[in-house]
Parts: C-alpha cells; structure tokens; sequence
C-alpha cells in the first residue's frame, strides 16, 4: 500500500467514524402549488425557513404538475415560503416541525400579482450551489461570467469539472462525461460537443446538474458520470426575452450576436432563441521529438502556428400544449452549423548524428469544415392520480452531417532552401450519422418518500463515414492513397432499468436501482472488405444511501456500474495526415470500457463538502503514441489500456467574507494509476495531482457586480504522457440600467496568459515534448436588453451578494 492510499484509508476510516454521532430524524414536507385557476405551477421556489432566525434550511422546486417535496433534518418552529415570477409570494403560518414526521400543505394556491413589482430583496435566497443526494445544481443564471460566456465555459466551471486542451470534459479527474441537455443526450464526440456548446450562450441556461453516480434511471452511458443542462422556460402568461450583442479579442476578434423569445398564453407555451458566435483563436504548438538510430539520436524540433477560425450559428425553439391539469405534449427543435478555417504553418528542423547536414521541412496545413446537426423531440406527460403517479414518452431523432476538405502542403530542403523538393497530401472527410432514440418512463409514489421507477428505451445509431486521402510529389497529378476509406457503423441498443427510493428508518433512506442493456454493434469498412461486431449483455446496478446524522450533517454514499461505448468515429480504421512527420489512425478493435465506482459524500449545513471516491476502470481508452525508429514518423491512435483505477478526495467550502462578498473553493486531491502492456513493453505509471479552484462574487458600489475565478492544476499523468502543473485567472464585471433591462458585461479570460500546457511521453522508445498555448488572453463584452410583455408578467429586481438565481426556469 502505498503513501495516498494509506491516507485515504485513513480519511475513510475517521469519516466513517463521524456517522456514530447521534442523528436526528428525517421530516418529510409535501404539498401541490396551483394558480387561482387551479392550474398546476411548476418550478416555483418552495423554501424552508427558521421562525427564529429568517434563514433558509433547505428547498426544492416544484415538479411538473405542481408537487414538491422536502426532506429535513431541522426541528422547532418554521415558515414554508413559496414564491415565482408574476405571483405574489406565499408565507405559511408558523408550524412545529417534529422529527420524522410526514407534514403535508395538501394544495397551496397563490394569487398572480396585480400590481407592478418595483423591488424584492430575497432573504431566504437559492444558493449558488445546492448540494442534493443525488446530485450537485449549479445555478447559473444572474452570474456575471455566465452572461457574458458559453455553456462550455459555465461547465468548465462546474464544481469538479476541467476541459483538457483536447476539449475532452474531465469530471472528478477522469474522462468519460456523458453531457445531456433537459434529461436529453447530445449523442456527439468531444471535438463536436465543444463547437457545439461554444454557440450555445449561457444566459440560455437556467442551471447545470453535475450528477457523479447517476441512478439506473440514467443511461448507462458515461464511466465518469453525468452533466444536464437544463435551458430556461416561461411559466406564467406573457413574454419574456432579450436581445444581445458582443465580442471577444485575443488577437482576433470574434463577434456575435442572438435573440431569445418566450412567450406563454394560456395552455400554450413556447419559445426560440437564434445566436450567431465567432470563436477564433491562434494555436502556438511546439514539439520536440528524439529518434535513437544506431548512430546516436535523430532530433526533430517543430514550431506551429495555427489559426483556427470557427463561426457557428445555433438556434432552439420549443413548444408545450397543456391538454388539461394532468397531461400535456409538446415538441423541441435544436438546429446548429459550425462552420471552421483553419490555417497551419510548421517549420522542423531535423539533425542527423553522424552528418553535419541539417534537414528542413515547411509545412501548410489548410482545411475548411462543416458541420451541421438537427435534433427533434416529441414527448408526452402524464399525471395518473393524486399521489404524482406520472408516465412520460419521448422520441428523440438527431441528424449531423460533417465534412471537411484539407490540404497538406510540404517543402523539403537540406541547409538551405533552395533546389525545394514538393509533395502533397489533401483530404476529402464526409460523414453523416443518424439516431433515433424512443423511451417510456413509469413513476409511481406510494407515500411517505417511496417512489418505484421504470422504464425501457431503444436506440438505433448509423453513421457513414468517407475518407478520401491522395498524394502528388511536384507538379504530378494526385492519385489516390491507399489509406482512404469508408466506414458505416450500426449500433441498436435496448434498456430495461427499475428503480426504488424509499427508507430503513426515520433517519436513513435510500435508491437502489438495476439497469439491464443489450448492446449490438456492426462496423463495416467497404474498402477494406471488413466487418467487426460486437454484441454483447451487460448489467448496471446503483445504489445510494443517505444517512442524517444531525440537522447539520448527512452523509451520502454511492455505488454504481457505467459503461462508454467507443465513438463511431474511432472504430474506423482511417489514416489521416497532421503533418507529414505525424498521422492520426482509427481502431476498430476497441472495445467498450467499464467503470465501477463508490464515493462517500459529506455535507454539512447543505454547503460544505467532503467526498472521498474510488473508480477502477477496465479497457480504459487512451490515446496512445507510437515511433517508427526507421522512417522517424509518430502515429496517434485511441486503444483500451488493461485497466485504471482512482482515488479521489474533493471538498468544497463557501465562504461569506463580507455581505458584499461571497467566495467558494473547491480542492481535489486525485492519485490515478495506468496498468497495460503496450506492444511489449509495459506501461505502469502512477501520480498525485490538485486541483484547486476559487471562485468570488461580489456585490459592489453603484450597482456592479465582479466575479473572479481562479484556476491550478498541478503535474498530473494522463496514461503515457505526464502534464505539468499551469494556472489562470479570470474576471467578470456587469452593470445594469433603464431599470434591469440593459446589462453590459466584461469579461478577461487568461489574465496573465498562463494557461499554457506543457507535456512529455517517455515510454519504450518514445522520447517527446509538447508545449501548447491556445492563445485564451482575451477581454469579451456583452450588451443585453432584456425586454416584457403581458399584464401578468412582472421582473422582479434582485439585490444583495446571496440574491435569487434563477427565478424563471
């Protein structure tokens, strides 16, 4: 047992020891909240309050039809306070609150309000972050970073979150995240969920859940855990909406621009939203590499220079039918283009021991892209019966289509540039894929906290992937590269899962779940003549058990098995050309990964965490590099290592330094391990890295409100190649005016330019070192007008470090 292990050991042992206090017993609150219609309101604030002292305990939100339910460990005298946009708030009479009993408020209603609402300064206020059982909520609307950035950049903030410098989303130091949009996969690879998300404006979104050990409720999917983003919706008659305008300069400048609309009358609700995004940036990458020849060592000293350009436009619109109190249907659209330019320029300088000659190559890299993506959804909800007995079905279609068009120009020379020998390389990259996924979903409450969960899903997948490669040497036609091919992929999967909440006693409750999903996939290169399948039946149980150990303290531990499925684009056996010293190569004998997890989460006074994890994962992809000593070319390829396991302590601390100043930190102490045979050689490696984030809000004089967010990441080993430690700090400044309605927002990304990533592979005969910086130094801006309509619907303004997030959903 080595040193981390034995102090996580140690930790365990004494946070297991803490459950021996004495523990309270858990209450259960639960009522319905309607409007003076007798229509259901869903999403409006249910909070908790203490007589005594007008703090918050705990809260939730209401559901669909309108019912909430709280569970808390707090006793003695309370007030319910329910409140939500275009309503008047409502305050309960002063009730005791005993241990473990079940207290319902049967039906609430509120009244609309009828007057305009000037000002509300929120007591009782949502927390930036609310940590659940199940899962960690950042709210995120109102932050000064989130106006003024993308959904890529809120999640990149995310309590245990961090995208490499591959824009792979890392979530508790491991990869493997499955990302969902309102309970929905995004269904797409890391480098196409990334320009995706990009064009996607924060202020479209309502909140982030970060869930680390998802139920079987969730697909499978995802060894890592779960990200869902929820987006904004109207809930009271009127309309509601903004228009903004802005851009970002990092040496290029990138503007953009959107609309969001919502409106609600009546049964009917919808909404849309149009933005157009640049995002441009210069890639600076500098690559050393050393070939051991018989003579002595080769060296290869390359400098890039990268321009990327990328202008994509997103848009999403929604529409829900209320048939009556209990049952309603509806139907979304997400249609997105990304359109990209990028321009490489590399100079390598080659030394040969053994010759005084030094070789030369110049290398531009032009390649124009296209990526367009359509998702559709129908669903349907249903209310059963007055317990929240509920049935949804959704089907889901999405359609993408890629391409790309490259050219890979090469000039060789020997000391000096002259008599330039020429070569070629261009590539033609097509790809289309097509899913279609359909669910049902059952819940049905039992009372006093039982809830029984099921479902069954389908999923088809196909995708058509062309790669047409040709080379030509001087001024020859080009012919056709033996490497091109065509790949289609098939995958249908069918799941079955069951689910049950419920409690041991008064004072622990508990989800355990079984998901069951069968897995049959075909990949077919026509070129090659070849055809891989896999088929196969797997199982993945979860459980979660919540302990109350006072009214102050619960601990939350968790179980589970995931799986990530190779992407399709990986299981084609291609060849495609970085530069002319360095190819990336497709494998279609990857297999899928599995990881199995435990975690013990600590929360104390719902804010501060503490939470120790394990993960072992086995056939763990990785990418991995490999030289060719005799023609001195690396090559890059995804494989499945034997396996990888992770230990983990995170904690997360907020801190009130003044009324006007709010702060939270978050520390992750991670020590992973890589165990495989790579060729011959073997690959065992192990490393203790931190991460450690601060985050601070602040409230200042004459209206404006600061966010500074600064980041570190330690050395860390990712499989072959050892990381070493970089920081960055961000900063955000907003104002508002016209009353609320216009904000201007500033934003410094990379303040010091310090996010650069230093990297090196020493492995068998691999001796390599990377330097990369992305040019992220930049200042952005955004002016936004935010506009209303409709008798009914009022804004409220919001005031004081803690405000109110989100009030609309």
């Amino acid at each position: 047992m080595n040193a981390f292990q034995s102090i996580f050991a140690t930790l365990l042992l004494f946070f297991l020891g803490l459950s021996n206090l004495a523990a309270s017993e858990l209450s259960t609150i639960t009522g319905k909240v309607i409007d003076d219609k007798g229509q259901a309101i869903p999403f409006a604030n249910v909070a908790l309050v203490d007589h005594a002292t007008g703090s918050l305990l705990t809260g939730n939100i209401t559901k669909d039809d309108g019912t909430f339910e709280i569970e808390s460990v707090n006793a003695g005298r309370m007030i319910l306070v329910i409140s939500s946009i275009g309503y008047e708030t409502y305050r309960s009479d002063v009730f005791d609150l005993d241990p473990g009993v079940v207290k319902s408020f049967e039906t609430i209603q509120i009244k609309e309000e009828t007057g305009t609402l000037q000002e509300v300064t929120v007591k009782a206020s949502r927390p930036e972050i609310l940590i659940e059982a199940d899962k960690t909520t950042v709210n995120v609307e109102g932050t000064v970073l989130a106006e003024g950035n993308t959904a890529l950049d809120v999640i990149g903030r995310s309590p245990g979150v961090y995208i490499d410098e591959n824009n792979t989303i890392n979530l508790n130091g491991r990869p493997g995240v499955t990302v969902m949009i309102n309970d929905r996969p995004t269904y797409m690879s890391s480098t196409d969920l990334a320009n995706f998300l990009r064009s996607m404006p924060a202020d479209n979104i309502k909140s982030i859940e970060i869930i680390n050990n998802p139920s079987a409720r969730f697909d499978a999917e995802g060894t890592a855990g779960v990200i869902n983003i929820r987006l904004k919706k109207n809930n009271i008659d009127g309309m509601f909406g903004n228009v903004n305008v802005g851009g970002m300069y990092n040496g290029l400048y990138s503007p953009n621009a959107g609309v969001s609309v919502n409106v609600k009358k009546g049964k009917w609700t919808n909404n849309a939203s149009f933005n157009h995004s640049q995002f441009n940036f210069v890639n600076e990458l500098n690559i050393t590499r050393n070939f051991q020849l018989d003579q002595g060592v080769s060296r290869f000293d390359q400098e890039s220079l990268i321009t990327m350009r990328n202008k994509s436009y997103f848009f999403t619109g929604g529409s829900d039918y209320q048939i009556n109190e209990n049952h309603s249907i509806g139907a979304s659209v997400q249609a997105s283009q990304n359109n990209g330019s990028n321009f490489g320029d590399s100079f390598t300088a080659i030394d040969n021991p053994g010759s005084e000659d030094m070789f030369f190559i110049r290398s531009e890299n032009n390649e124009n892209s296209q990526n367009k993506r359509l998702f559709g959804n129908l669903h349907y909800v249903g209310i059963l019966d007055s317990l929240g007995t509920k049935i949804t079905s959704d089907i889901d279609f999405t359609r993408m289509r890629s391409n790309s068009e490259g050219l890979l120009s090469n000039f060789n020379w020997i000391n000096e540039p002259i008599n330039l020998s020429r070569d070629f390389i261009s590539t033609l990259n097509d790809m289309d894929y097509r899913i279609i996924t359909a669910k049902v979903d059952f819940t049905k409450p039992f009372g006093q906290g039982r809830i029984l969960e099921t479902g069954i899903k389908g999923s088809w997948v196909q995708s058509d992937n062309k790669l047409a490669l040709a080379k030509a040497v001087e001024e020859e036609p080009f012919t056709p590269d033996p490497n091109s091919n065509q790949f289609i992929y098939e995958e249908n999967v069918l799941a079955a899962y069951a689910n049950y909440r419920s409690k041991f006693s008064e004072k622990v409750s508990f989800n355990a779940g079984l998901r069951a999903e069968y897995s049959d996939i075909t990949g077919t290169s026509l070129t090659l003549d070849r055809v891989d399948k896999q088929n196969y039946l797997s199982l993945f149980p979860s459980v979660s058990v919540q302990q109350a150990i006072s009214k102050d303290y619960q601990i939350i531990y968790n179980a589970n098995r995931r799986i990530a499925r190779p992407n399709y684009r990986l299981l084609n056996p291609f060849v495609f050309y970085i530069d002319p010293l360095t190819t990336e190569q497709g494998n279609p004998n990857l297999r899928p990964q599995f990881a199995h997890n435990l975690e013990m989460n600590h929360v104390i006074k719902n804010a501060y965490q503490f939470t120790l994890s394990y993960s072992l994962t086995n056939d763990v992809f990785q990418q991995i590099f490999t030289q060719d000593e005799e023609t001195r070319t690396t090559t890059t390829f995804t494989s499945n290592l034997d396996k990888a396991q992770n230990f983990n302590f995170r904690t997360m601390i907020p801190v009130e330094i003044a009324k006007w100043w709010n702060s939270n930190h978050m520390l992750q102490v991670t020590n992973s391990r890589w165990k495989s045979m790579i060729g011959d050689a073997l690959l065992d490696v192990a490393q203790t890295s931190l991460t450690f984030r601060t985050q601070h809000n602040l409230t200042l004089p004459a209206g404006f409100k600061a966010e500074i967010v600064g980041m570190y990441i330690s050395p860390a080993q990712y499989g072959q190649a050892t990381i070493k430690g970089f920081a960055w700090v961000d900063a955000g400044i907003s104002k508002n005016f016209m009353k609320e309605k216009l904000s201007l927002t500033v934003n410094g990304t990379d303040l010091f330019a310090s996010q650069i990533i230093r990297a090196n592979v020493q492995f068998d005969n691999i001796d390599t070192q990377f330097r990369q910086y992305r040019h992220t130094q930049g200042v952005r801006f955004t002016l936004r007008y935010k506009f209303a309509q409709g008798e009914n619907f009022r804004i409220a303004n919001r005031s004081g470090s803690s405000e109110e997030r989100s009030r609309l959903d």
